[in-house]
């Protein structure tokens, strides 16, 4: 059996790149079932995948008896609309040890954009919870997940990993704070109600802004998240509307194409007299067109526009990244021993069942020898030679086969399967 891993991430691929092959949760179980109807088709079966998309990266970790690295590339470069080699020239593609190695890393916060931060492992979690639902996670690659969690948490217990780690929401408040001279007087707006908003907001609502907004869909799950922070809902429809009031606007959705176009913030700016507005697109694919960008009075940052803040105090967790190697470098290989041993579960069935054959076989002859009236120590005797018989045939076989050299390699390997104490040597 064999791991192997494809991926593109915030050091390998621009942003609008890894907006092509980012799947939302709801879409992760019917892609995975794609993918694996696309290895039947190419003469490998029961491929076990995961899906990994997060703003930062998109990865696909695969389980099978032979490595499918190029049928997985040309997969994803297809489901993007993009070239194969483009796709290679900004992906990452692993095997064995090296995509174990790379999973654990993941886990722990060591490929992170914020070096250290935790959340990459609630949503690896969630992906392998998809996965699972999707029926698409087998024994090899649950494994795999289930060792990089253990990983991952005794990283974040023995070392300082995680200190001082400065998350995107963090990030956002304090260049926020560089362009407003005071965060209390201004109004701010969420798009989106997910996990990565409702950490902007949290972070957001402890400098205590004039006001909070949440625009969402849903209004009702909007007005869940809105009332934890004393805020207000309104739904999507009505934002370009209402996009003047706000200064700041922070929008995490799952949306494929933009929410906020560049007309709607010209006529917002206009509204506001060309007061400045700070703009956090937190999403992949974007949410807010790109163009905005070059508007006077706008500020806008992507997750990729945010990588130097968060970068910030990372010489200082260096030590701590040398102690979580050694972790990992065990976990990979443990995990690796125990892949080696998944190699001979085929040859343990087949011996098992051969075993359990000749014992059956062996049980009814001596219930026929009990029914014709033989002694039941005759029978035992019977019974204990056609098993020994039946379990020696071959090797006894083999040490009478082949030449000289073959015979000596055979006598050596049943000496050591079957003899318990060392050979009395002849004087």
């Amino acid at each position: 059996m064999s791991v192997w891993a494809l991926g593109l991430n915030h050091t390998t691929a621009p942003l609008d790149l890894r907006g092509r092959f980012a799947f939302a949760i709801d879409q992760i179980a019917p892609t995975l079932q794609n993918l694996r109807r696309s290895f039947g088709s190419n003469r490998h079966p029961d491929v076990e995948a995961a899906i990994i998309s997060t703003c930062n990266r998109t990865e696909i970790y695969c389980a099978a008896d032979h490595v499918a690295l190029d049928h997985t590339i040309e997969w994803l470069a297809q489901s993007g609309g993009v070239a194969p080699n483009l796709l290679r020239s900004h992906a990452y593609a692993l095997h064995d040890d090296q995509a174990a190695r790379h999973a654990f890393r993941v886990a722990s916060g060591l490929d992170s954009m914020v070096l250290g931060e935790a959340q990459i492992l609630g949503q690896m979690k969630d992906a392998v919870r998809a996965a699972e639902t999707a029926g698409a996670l087998g024994s090899t690659l649950n494994q795999l997940f289930q060792r990089s969690f253990a990983v991952a948490k005794e990283v974040r217990t023995a070392t300082e990993i995680g200190a001082h780690s400065i998350s995107m929401a963090a990030a956002a408040v304090r260049l926020a704070a560089q362009l407003f001279e005071d965060l209390r007087q201004t109004r701010v707006l969420f798009v989106g109600a997910g996990e990565m908003i409702d950490l902007a907001a949290t972070h957001f609502a402890a400098r205590q802004p004039k006001s909070i907004v949440i625009a969402n869909r849903s209004l009702e799950r909007g007005q869940k998240l809105a009332a934890r922070f004393g805020g207000e809902a309104m739904r999507l429809a009505d934002l370009p509307a209402r996009l003047a009031e706000f200064d700041i606007v922070v929008s995490c959705t799952a949306s494929t194409l933009p929410l906020i176009g560049l007309g709607a913030v010209e006529r917002a700016l206009k509204v506001r007299r060309h007061r400045p507005m700070f703009m956090v697109d937190l999403a992949v694919p974007r949410d807010i067109e790109p163009e905005v960008k070059a508007l006077e009075d706008v500020y806008l940052y992507t997750v990729d526009d945010l990588a130097q803040v968060v970068q910030q105090g990372h010489a200082s967790r260096q030590a701590a990244v040398a102690e979580a190697e050694v972790i990992i470098d065990a976990g990979v290989q443990s995990f690796m021993h125990w892949l080696g041993q998944r190699e001979t579960v085929p040859l343990i069935r087949q011996l098992s069942a051969q075993t359990d054959e000749w014992r059956a076989a062996e049980l009814a002859r001596a219930r026929k020898l009990l029914a014709k009236g033989e002694s039941v120590d005759a029978v035992l005797e019977a019974l204990s030679r056609g098993l020994t018989q039946k379990m020696l045939h071959g090797a006894l076989a083999e040490l009478h086969a082949g030449d000289a050299a073959a015979r000596e390699q055979t006598a050596q390997t049943i000496s050591r399967l079957f003899l318990r104490s060392e050979p009395r040597k002849e004087r």
